[in-house]
């Protein structure tokens, strides 16, 4: 899963040339309580998590703000969100 990330790790470490920064993850899952409680423990608690419902009501949109140190943090926090079942990374 290493070679997953790599252009997104070049793109990053192109575009952000300082840290920390703050970098906005966003998500789409389908309405499920459970699959939103696993991806916001994978962000800090001072995190700034925004949810918005489809209107149909079967998706979630999830867009997170986060304080993060490194283009490692980054690529870390895309991996624990790829790990969990049925989330969409934008």
């Amino acid at each position: 899963m290493a070679g997953t990330f790599d252009e997104l790790r070049k793109k990053l470490e192109e575009s952000i040339t300082s840290f920390p920064y703050i970098y906005m993850f966003k998500f789409i899952i389908k309405s499920d309580n459970k699959t939103m409680a696993l991806v916001e423990v994978i962000f800090d608690s001072d995190a700034d998590i925004i949810q918005k419902q489809s209107s149909s009501g079967n998706y979630i949109s999830i867009t997170v703000k986060q304080v993060v140190l490194s283009v490692d943090e980054i690529i870390s926090i895309y991996e624990k969100a790829a790990a969990i079942e049925g989330v969409i990374s934008l």
